[in-house]
């Protein structure tokens, strides 16, 4: 009976290369965005799809270019105007990432039956060469008047993962647990 309680352990556990801050960043995010799921909060996927869209966009284009019927020096403005195309199309998705997104793990809609308005912004951060996450809670809409104020924590995550690399899951829930219930008990911003 212990072995299988064991076995069912190891494999519902998550391991991480301890050496790979990108693999542990990688099990940290993905735990944040079932946490944040199992409080309620449903995950809004517009940036998601505003990105598969002007990537659908860019690829288009890439085809169109590929496959047009006249060959090369005949097409050449055609294939001019698709590079350039390709270009602003890439710059637009780039900048789109850059200013939107940032450094989130997920946006959120509002709880059901919740008094606020605004969904949250979950992001988090891993310097390399740095022990240090940072995981911070915003606002999806910080002009809102029912906005919260955001709240973070910045903690090592060796106090997360045990020597072999296996996620401890229930200290992660627990502070990740009481920084969302620090941001649903701060007090609202004053207008």
């Amino acid at each position: 009976m212990q072995e299988m309680k064991a076995e069912i352990a190891t494999k519902n556990s998550k391991k991480a290369n301890l050496l790979d801050h990108n693999s542990l960043k990688h099990i940290l995010d993905e735990s944040v965005s079932e946490i944040v799921t199992s409080r309620g909060y449903a995950e809004d996927v517009r940036m998601s799809n505003v990105r598969l869209f002007i990537g659908a966009i860019i690829i288009v284009i890439a085809l169109f270019a590929q496959f047009y019927k006249n060959k090369f020096p005949g097409n050449r403005d055609f294939l001019i105007g698709c590079i350039v195309l390709y270009i602003v199309f890439n710059v637009i998705l780039q900048l789109f990432s850059y200013r939107k997104e940032k450094n989130a793990i997920m946006f959120t809609y509002p709880p059901p039956g919740s008094v606020t308005s605004t969904g949250l912004v979950v992001s988090s951060k891993l310097p390399r060469f740095s022990d240090l996450y940072t995981l911070s809670i915003v606002s999806a809409d910080p002009k809102s008047i029912s906005a919260g104020r955001p709240v973070e924590f910045t903690k090592s995550v060796t106090q997360w993962f045990t020597k072999d690399g296996v996620l401890v899951e229930g200290l992660f829930w627990k502070d990740v647990g009481a920084l969302i219930d620090d941001y649903a008990a701060v007090p609202k911003k004053k207008k």
